[in-house]
């Protein structure tokens, strides 16, 4: 008797391996100042972020290609190698260099992870329960965003910062096991087609030299080197487009993008992507800077978005039976509209709880949009384009993400710089980290405190105007997808 998946225990799986990678930020930010005390290298302490965030943003479209090409399960299983290897490496890490490089494999094994398990969801659920399931997918990163933080803290105080890493060896060997035997894949035929390497190694460069760009815009502002490495982006896509169209199976096709629906989807998921980085980083910062509070209560105010987000998957799903994707886009945006304008006219000693509503909010229609981003990818090609769809939808929210963390960073830095000048409270060029956090911010002189609050809320209200125009974008692009019909 031919065996068959599993549906339930692969279903499983795929939520354990997204928690998997999902917890590993946070509960890396958490122990971060121990890592840091410990293998003494604060002034790259960045990069043990932004690494594993760049090698997995340059991979997840050869993932997904590969996916479609030879299978989901090898390419899953070989991702899920990668990051316990990466993961072993970082938890033996001696120095901050190593644990960087370390890092990079890790996020080398993880941009295979989150698009694959996006795929096999596709593959295994029809339209109503795909959206359903992924909005429980999503919900992996609300409970890792709650959960990371209190295990990051219990693991580094009890058995020491390396278990951070070596926790995910026996899940990955369990997912391994679970993914390789329950996990019944129709035998792929042999590709006659070469395998695009001159495309691949062309993207790879144009996401390199992209996502550095913005690193180091952010870090140091316009110089010689963020140039260099935007002219590289140029040129490297000039070689990809030249490649793809010369490609006997490229690894993106470039007729995707004569698809409206797959273009505006992915757009959207972008500067959505973006908006969001406005919400999980500059939430807690008025909370901490502007209002004073704890840590814990900026965290504290996210956790409505996480769980209200899996709410707004789950309406995405009856939608997509009932409306078209412009209309359930529109819905969602308009309810994250709602959310970004509360923000940008919040002022600056609203009660904390207001935060918590627009967290409310906001949750609701991330979750509709996101939902039906993936789902309008995937639905707007052919069958055997699904894992490349699939991740490069994941990778505009990757990018979306990468490069408005940058810009929303070089808004409030400029702000808080003029600012400054123009008051001229203070001489100290340390002031306003000593202002976010709310154990040195207690040493700060009253006549300074307020002036100071004052300025961070500017810039904050900066962010947020920007933030505005990231969502009305995509509203008007909505209007341009009007030929699309529901999904069936």
């Amino acid at each position: 008797m031919e065996r068959k998946t599993n549906v339930t225990l692969v279903t499983i799986s795929i939520f354990v391996a997204t928690f998997m990678t999902a917890i590993e930020g946070t509960i890396v930010t958490t122990a971060m100042p121990t890592i840091v005390g410990s293998l003494h290298g604060i002034e790259i302490m960045n990069w043990v972020f932004s690494i594993y965030l760049l090698t997995n943003a340059m991979l997840t479209p050869i993932y997904g290609k590969l996916a479609d090409k030879i299978g989901r399960k090898p390419i899953f299983l070989f991702g899920v190698l990668i990051f316990m290897i990466g993961s072993s490496l970082c938890g033996f890490s001696q120095d901050m260099l190593t644990l960087i490089i370390a890092r990079a494999i890790q996020g080398i094994g993880a941009g295979a992870i989150m698009p694959v398990a996006l795929t096999i969801i596709g593959d295994l659920y029809s339209v109503e329960k795909r959206a359903k399931f992924i909005g429980f997918n999503n919900a992996a990163w609300g409970i890792a965003s709650v959960f990371g933080p209190l295990a990051g803290g219990f693991i580094v105080d009890t058995v020491g910062w390396n278990w951070i890493f070596f926790i995910n060896i026996p899940i990955g060997i369990i997912l391994m096991g679970l993914i390789g035997y329950f996990l019944v894949e129709p035998k792929q035929k042999r590709a006659t087609k070469k395998l695009d390497v001159l495309g691949s190694i062309s993207l790879m460069l144009v996401l390199l030299t992209l996502l550095l760009a913005f690193q180091f815009l952010g870090d140091d502002g316009i110089s010689g080197t963020a140039l260099a490495l935007f002219v590289g982006t140029i040129l490297s896509l000039a070689l990809f487009i030249w490649a793809e169209k010369r490609a006997e199976d490229p690894v993106i096709a470039l007729d995707l993008f004569k698809n409206r629906t797959f273009v505006v989807v992915n757009i959207v998921a972008a500067l959505i992507g973006g908006f969001l980085m406005g919400i999980d980083v500059y939430i807690p910062m008025w909370m901490q800077g502007v209002l004073g509070m704890s840590a814990a209560i900026g965290g504290l105010v996210l956790a409505p978005l996480s769980i209200l987000w899996m709410l707004g998957s789950f309406i995405a799903g009856r939608w997509l039976l009932k409306m078209s994707i412009p209309r359930i886009l529109f819905s969602g945006l308009l309810i994250v509209f709602v959310g970004g304008l509360g923000l940008f006219l919040m002022p600056i000693h609203a009660h904390f709880s207001w935060f918590v509503v627009i967290s409310t909010i906001t949750g609701i229609g991330l979750g509709i949009i996101f939902t039906t981003t993936t789902v309008g990818a995937q639905s707007s090609v052919p069958v055997d384009q699904l894992g490349v769809a699939t991740s490069f939808n994941t990778l505009a929210r990757t990018i979306g993400q990468t490069i408005m963390v940058s810009v929303f960073g070089i808004l409030i830095n400029s702000v808080n710089k003029q600012k400054l000048l123009e008051t001229n409270l203070t001489d100290d060029p340390d002031i306003m980290n000593k202002l976010v956090n709310p154990q040195t911010a207690k040493e700060l002189s009253a006549d300074l405190l307020q002036p100071l609050r004052g300025i961070l809320y500017e810039g904050l209200h900066m962010v947020y105007f920007v933030g505005i125009l990231l969502i009305i974008v995509p509203l008007v692009l909505t209007f341009f997808m009007s030929g699309s019909k529901k999904i069936n």
